[in-house]
């Protein structure tokens, strides 16, 4: 059955407008043009577009989600993959409402608070969207497990580390090196290893895989809330740059 593309805005809640968008980017062609010139959404356009509307919750751009809509090929196996982590998430949220149930309740009782149960469900995990759904729900479970494992002082170590790096890129960027050049590459390098300490992440050979090195590259740039940890738009670009050309020569 076709769908005229209001009746898909509709259906949706979006927009006609952005519709057309996602065409125009190759996300989602119309399944046909009618002699009148209107689009027309079959089926698996739907479930293709659902596919678009789950990614883009998770925060990802338009240049990831096309990453992952041609990687995915098997639609009913990657939507099963979404639904396993929806439910992840669905029991860390009702853990969250639970946690703050009961402070409310202590609150008002005005009884003791019990630390350990104040952040139940709470993801203390920085970088969870770069731990990015498209490469399972296993590499997210285990990156999260590998988060929560580490001590105070390690979190901190960790931290540390990922501020003198973002700070080093945008000093890079700021100073106009060139992302191919020594400096530039020494900087990807560090970057990877970074990454590479995360357990869970996509590896060929035994270290991350330069798909997703260049997918995250991507995303930093389709996503101004991490392009932000860079610099903003011209420091997003310039890290992927250098990425992609780190992942062309070395991975």
């Amino acid at each position: 059955m076709d769908h005229s593309i209001q009746d898909v805005a509709r259906l949706a809640g979006t927009t006609s407008r952005t519709l057309r968008h996602y065409g125009a980017e190759g996300l989602l062609p119309p399944s046909r043009i009618g002699t009148n010139g209107y689009r027309y959404y079959d089926d698996r356009a739907l479930v293709r577009l659902q596919r678009i509307l789950l990614l883009r919750d998770l925060g990802l751009g338009l240049p990831a989600i096309r990453l992952v809509l041609d990687r995915e090929v098997d639609e009913t196996a990657a939507l099963r993959e979404h639904l396993g982590w929806l439910e992840q998430e669905q029991q860390r949220l009702d853990r969250q409402i639970r946690s703050v149930q009961t402070t409310i309740t202590t609150l008002e009782g005005e009884d003791q608070l019990m630390a350990d149960q104040m952040f139940d469900g709470f993801d203390h995990t920085q970088y969870k969207e770069e731990v990015v759904e498209r490469w399972g729900a296993d590499a997210y479970r285990n990156s999260d497990e590998w988060w929560r494992s580490m001590t105070t002082a390690q979190r901190k170590e960790w931290r540390a580390a990922t501020r003198a790096l973002q700070a080093d890129w945008a000093d890079a960027v700021t100073r106009r090196v060139d992302p191919a050049g020594a400096e530039g590459q020494q900087l990807a390098r560090r970057h990877v290893r970074w990454l590479g300490a995360v357990p869970g992440l996509p590896r060929e050979n035994g270290h991350l895989a330069a798909d997703y090195v260049r997918g995250l590259g991507e995303m930093y740039v389709a996503d101004d809330r991490f392009g932000a940890d860079y610099g903003g738009p011209a420091g997003a670009a310039f890290v992927r740059d250098a990425l992609a050309h780190y992942a062309d020569e070395h991975l």
